[in-house]
């Protein structure tokens, strides 16, 4: 049985920045299509940047309902 989207998305919001960081390229990772060969090491570069990024600050990120606002009041004006 799967649980819905929006319990998955609190709990994984509730990660600390460098376990969500995993948990986004492991998400991809499960959904891509054999691409461009050289993007996979640029991406995972850059998560590994983040992730670093993240451990040393101790940065939480934004809250994810302030982002989400943001983005649809973004679309809302396109």
């Amino acid at each position: 049985m799967s649980l819905p989207l929006h319990v998955v998305t609190t709990e994984a919001m509730a990660l600390d920045p460098a376990d969500r960081l995993r948990l986004a390229q492991e998400l991809l990772d499960s959904v891509e299509e054999p691409g461009d060969p050289g993007w996979a090491p640029v991406w995972a570069a850059e998560l590994d940047r983040r992730v670093a990024e993240a451990e040393h600050t101790g940065d939480r990120g934004r809250p994810w309902d302030e982002v989400r606002a943001e983005l649809l009041d973004d679309l809302a004006r396109r």
